[in-house]
């Protein structure tokens, strides 16, 4: 079995071989990784990594130098000003070869490919800051909604370029949790968010593809919606902010599959060694064998020492093949 079969399989719920693995190492740790390993590719091969997360191609609005461009114009940059402004399509003659360097070296691999796009509340965080996007949620909501609509036309556009390159899954990240709840109400998630989110899904799956969602925090409030649109994989599904393994296993475990399972927050990089083996038990215990990949929950931070990592994924590795 292939990594990319392996995955493919896992998510759809389907019986591996042994459970797929992957890590986010690279975005923290490259230089560390790259004296002890070599490069961050060697250590993902050391590890028999299954997955590839992949950025790159084109940006809604070209470059920060546009949208500075764009922000010099004006006094006060709120959500009307956006609205006036070209959204560049994204098309197949654009420049894709971070892309399709990065595909090149995992398929050799056959690893799983999934590349990130930006999702509606996420990107236009980048661009407003979250604290004015959240005002502007309430002051600028009928603005806001015509900007997550061009942002699914986007969105769309662009996971047919990565459909035909030959990603396997189209992975958008929106982070809309806080460790508590939603950042936001669940009214305004489904008033301006979650048709935009069904457009792009059920484009994707219209395609062939899959589709995986990345949001930190906790948003077991919007879960039932999830399942409802037909999200492929989610990623991390954040126990430390209260979304609870059991709940996933009792509800959700038959309608998408979850990314994650080694916490950054908790453990990684910040428990010993001892209390990191009982921990990565306790998740193996719990959800090997179901519809999950094991990966971090995010970016290892740079406090995890070299040692605790190469703790962490010796035990991994040995885990997944038990």
């Amino acid at each position: 079995m292939t990594s990319q079969e392996r995955v493919m399989r896992a998510i759809k719920g389907e019986a591996v071989d042994r459970t797929p693995v992957y890590g986010w190492v690279f975005a923290n740790l490259k230089d560390e990784i790259s004296k002890i390993y070599g490069s961050v590719e060697a250590f993902e091969d050391l590890y028999e990594f299954d997955a590839a997360h992949i950025f790159g191609g084109p940006s809604p609005f070209k470059n920060r130098e546009y949208l500075r461009s764009i922000k010099d114009r004006y006094d006060e940059f709120t959500p009307e000003v956006l609205l006036d402004e070209e959204f560049f399509f994204p098309a197949a003659d654009q420049d894709w070869s971070r892309v399709k360097q990065a595909l090149e070296h995992h398929k050799k691999r056959d690893r799983f490919c999934y590349l990130q796009t930006p999702g509606f509340f996420e990107f236009f965080n980048d661009i407003f800051g979250i604290e004015n996007q959240l005002m502007y949620l309430i002051l600028y909501k009928d603005e806001l909604a015509e900007l997550y609509s061009r942002q699914a036309d986007w969105i769309i556009g662009y996971a047919d370029c990565c459909l035909e390159l030959g990603i396997d899954c189209v992975h958008v990240s929106d982070d809309w949790g806080s460790q508590r709840d939603l950042m936001f109400s669940p009214a305004l998630w489904r008033e301006l968010i979650k048709p935009n989110l069904k457009r792009v899904i059920d484009h994707v799956h219209s395609k062939g593809g899959l589709i995986s969602l990345h949001s930190d925090g906790c948003i077991k409030a919007v879960t039932d919606d999830l399942a409802e649109l037909g999200i492929d994989m989610l990623h991390p599904w954040q126990e430390s902010a209260g979304m609870s393994y059991d709940t996933y296993l009792e509800k959700y475990s038959d309608k998408f599959a979850i990314l994650g399972g080694v916490c950054v927050q908790t453990a990684l990089g910040l428990a010993s060694q001892e209390k990191l083996e009982s921990e990565m038990r306790r998740v193996f215990g719990l959800l090997k064998g179901k519809r999950w990949i094991c990966c971090t929950t995010h970016f290892v931070q740079n406090h995890c020492t070299m040692d605790d990592l190469k703790f962490a994924f010796d035990l991994i590795y040995k885990l997944a093949r038990e």
